[in-house]
C-alpha cells in the first residue's frame, strides 16, 4: 500500500508558504495588559516537528509505539503532535477534564509505554498511578525557559529529543527515515470519547481517516489556504495547519469553554482578523450574550463552525448578529468515531428548521456531507453483525443513525465488545458502518433530524419518549436556558421528569420560580402542544446541569437522573398548576 501520512499537509504548506504563520499562541501580557504571542511559521513548525520525529526514532522509540500526550495548547503541543505523526508513534489523546479515575482507566486500556507531558501531568501520573504497569519511558515538556520554574524533569526533556534529531530538519516526502512507516491503514492516533454517555472509549484513527477528514472539512466549508482560524478546541486546532490555515489560540481555559472571557476572544479577533472560528455551543452562547449586550461584531469572520452538540436556535439568535456579510454559523454533526457527517447553516436553522424544533420534531443537523451515507435503522440495543439494506426503516420514522464513509473509524482500541455493539460490517465495501448511538429521522428533503441518544430514550408503560423532540418544545420559552428529559425507574416502566435550567437574570443569577406562577402556567400550556410533551407530567428545577468538560454542552443525564431521585420532594406536578384562565 502506498505511503500515507497526514503530516504531509503541513510539509506542503512549508514548501508553498514557508514564512506564513502556522501557529499563534498567547505567551504573556505586557505592562499595558496586552497579550503577547509566540509564533511559528509553517517552515519552522515543519522543521521542528521533523526534528522531534527524528529525535524519537534516534532514541529508539519505534513506529507503532503508543504514548500519552498531555501538553497544554502551545507551540510545543503542535510540534510534538506532528512530530509523532511523522515518526509513526501513536499519540493517545485523553481529555484530563474527564477526571482522574477516567484518565487512569483510559490509559490502562491504551497500554502506552511512553508518557509525554508537562510537569503537572507527570506529577499526577506518579501520584495517581496512571499507566504504572506499562509506561517505561517519560518525556517532560517545559513550557517556560525560566530555570527557576523548571522544578523537575521526569525521564528526558523535549529539548533532549530535539537535540537527538538530525541536522537536516526538513521533511522530505521520499525520505526513507519516514516514508516506510505509515500507510492509509496505519494507526495514527487513539482519540478517546468524552464519556458523556458512558465509559470513554478509544477510537482508532488511521492516517487515511485523518487525511479524509482534512479533505472533507475543506470541501464542506470551502476553506482556502491562507485563512486564519481562531480555535477554541485544541484537537480541532490541529486541523488548521493541515488545511493551510494559521491557527490562533485564544487566551482561555480550554476545559471550561462556557466560562470563556469574551473580551479575550475579541482581543484575538482584533489582533489577527480570523476568517474562521471553531467553538462549542456553550462558548458561542457565552460570547453571543456579551456581543448582544455590547453590540460587538466580528467583521473578519467568513464562517463559524460549531460542534460538540446540536446548537439551539436561541444560541444562534444571540450570536449571529455579531457576524457580518454572508458569514454564518455552521452546525456540524458527528462524533469522535465519525466526523463531520452532516452540516447546516444558521440561516436554514433560523428561517426554516427552528419551527420544527419548537413543534417537537427534534433538531435539524443538515444534509449528509459529500461521500457520507446516513441511514436510519430500527432501534435495538443488540449487536448487528452484518449490514443489509433490509435494516433501513421508512423515511420519516425515528430510528438509530448509521454512518458510512471514509472518515468513519473502524474499531475501538482494546474494546472488542464495544466494537461489536457499535459497528456493522458492510460486505460490499469490506469496511465497517458506525452505529452513532443517536436517534433521528430523515425528512423528504434529505435533512437529518437529531432526536437524542439511544441510551437516553424514556420508555414508559404507554410508549417511548425521545429526549430532544420533547425538550425542543420547552426550550422555546424565553425564561428557559435548557431542559433535559430523564426517566425514573426501569425501562418499560419509566416515569418521565423534565429537568429545567432557567436563564440567568441581569445580575447573572438564576431566577427563582415558585408555584403558582404565570411561568408554570405557560409551561403547562407548552406541555399540551404535542403528544410527546403531553406524556410529561412532572418537572423539576436544577441550578446548573452537569455537562462534559470537553465542550460544556453535552448533558450528563445519568448524573441528572440520580440528582432527581435525591430531590423527589422538589418535583412539581403539572396537574397542580392551574390551567389557562384559572
Amino acid at each position: 500500500m502506498a505511503y500515507t501520512n497526514v503530516a504531509v499537509y503541513l510539509s506542503r504548506m512549508a514548501r508553498d508558504k514557508p514564512f506564513m504563520s502556522a501557529i499563534i499562541c498567547p505567551a504573556a501580557r505586557d505592562r499595558l495588559g496586552r497579550v503577547t504571542y509566540s509564533i511559528l511559521t509553517f517552515r519552522q513548525l515543519d522543521a521542528l516537528s521533523t526534528r522531534i520525529g527524528r529525535g524519537f526514532l534516534a532514541r529508539r522509540f519505534s513506529p507503532g509505539t503508543r504514548c500519552v500526550l498531555m501538553v497544554t495548547p502551545s507551540p510545543e503541543f503542535f510540534a510534538l503532535t506532528f512530530g509523532l505523526l511523522k515518526s509513526g508513534i501513536v499519540p493517545i489523546m485523553v481529555d484530563p477534564g474527564m477526571g482522574a479515575a477516567g484518565v487512569k482507566q483510559c490509559i490502562a486500556e491504551a497500554g502506552p509505554s511512553l508518557f509525554i507531558g508537562i510537569p503537572k501531568a507527570h506529577l499526577a501520573r506518579i501520584l495517581l498511578g496512571w499507566g504504572r504497569s506499562t509506561i517505561q519511558s517519560a518525556v517532560t515538556v517545559h513550557l517556560t525557559r525560566d530555570p527557576a520554574k523548571r522544578l523537575y524533569t521526569w525521564g528526558i526533556s523535549l529539548e533532549d529529543i530535539i537535540r537527538s534529531g538530525t541536522d537536516d530538519p526538513f521533511f522530505d516526502l521520499d525520505d526513507p527515515a519516514f516514508s516506510d512507516h505509515t500507510t492509509a491503514d496505519t494507526m495514527a492516533a487513539i482519540n478517546f470519547t468524552s464519556g458523556s454517555t458512558g465509559v470513554p472509549k478509544g477510537a482508532i484513527y488511521t492516517h487515511g481517516i485523518f487525511s479524509a477528514q482534512v479533505e472533507l472539512i475543506r470541501k464542506t466549508y470551502g476553506i482556502e489556504p491562507g485563512e486564519i482560524d481562531l480555535c477554541t478546541f485544541p484537537l480541532f486546532a490541529l486541523f488548521a495547519p493541515a488545511l493551510g490555515m494559521t491557527a490562533v489560540i485564544p487566551d482561555m481555559d480550554f476545559t471550561r469553554p462556557a466560562q470563556v472571557d469574551p473580551r479575550h476572544i475579541r482581543q484575538a479577533m482584533d489582533d489577527w482578523g480570523p476568517t474562521n472560528m471553531f467553538g462549542s455551543p456553550a462558548l458561542l452562547n457565552t460570547v453571543g450574550r456579551w456581543c448582544r449586550d455590547s453590540t460587538i461584531t466580528f467583521p473578519s469572520l467568513r464562517r463559524v463552525i460549531c460542534a460538540g452538540a446540536p446548537i439551539q436556535p436561541a444560541i444562534l439568535q444571540r450570536f449571529t448578529p455579531s457576524l457580518t456579510g454572508a458569514a454564518q454559523v455552521y452546525s456540524g454533526y458527528g462524533a469522535t468515531e465519525a466526523m463531520p457527517l452532516a452540516s447546516i447553516g444558521s440561516r436554514d436553522i433560523l428561517d426554516i428548521t427552528s419551527r420544527g424544533t419548537r413543534e417537537g420534531k427534534g433538531i435539524c443537523v443538515g444534509i449528509a456531507n459529500a461521500g457520507i451515507d446516513l441511514d436510519i435503522i430500527c432501534i435495538t440495543d443488540e449487536p448487528i453483525a452484518e449490514w443489509s439494506d433490509s435494516l433501513r426503516i421508512p423515511s420519516g420514522e425515528i430510528g438509530e443513525i448509521v454512518a458510512r464513509g471514509p472518515i468513519v473509524t473502524q474499531a475501538y482500541f482494546n474494546r472488542e465488545s464495544a466494537t461489536r455493539t457499535s459497528k456493522i460490517f458492510d460486505p460490499l465495501s469490506g469496511r465497517m458502518r458506525h452505529r452513532m448511538g443517536d436517534l433521528g429521522w430523515i425528512d423528504s428533503d434529505g435533512r437529518l433530524w437529531f432526536c437524542g441518544r439511544k441510551s437516553h430514550r424514556v420508555v414508559t408503560p404507554t410508549g417511548t419518549l425521545f429526549t430532544v423532540p420533547v425538550e425542543g418544545v420547552f426550550d422555546s420559552h424565553p425564561l428557559i436556558f435548557r431542559t433535559a428529559l430523564v426517566g425514573i425507574g426501569e425501562p418499560g416502566q419509566q416515569d418521565p421528569v423534565l429537568c429545567i435550567e432557567l436563564e440567568k437574570n441581569k445580575d447573572n443569577k438564576r431566577r427563582s420560580i415558585a408555584p403558582p406562577s404565570p411561568f408554570l402556567i405557560e409551561l403547562r400550556r407548552l406541555a399540551d402542544q404535542t403528544p410527546s410533551t403531553r406524556a410529561v407530567h412532572k418537572c423539576i428545577f436544577h441550578p446548573s446541569f452537569p455537562v462534559d468538560i470537553r465542550h460544556n454542552s453535552k448533558i450528563f443525564r445519568e448524573k441528572l437522573r440520580a440528582w432527581v431521585m435525591r430531590h423527589t420532594h422538589d418535583i412539581i406536578l403539572f396537574s397542580d398548576v392551574p390551567g389557562d384562565g384559572s
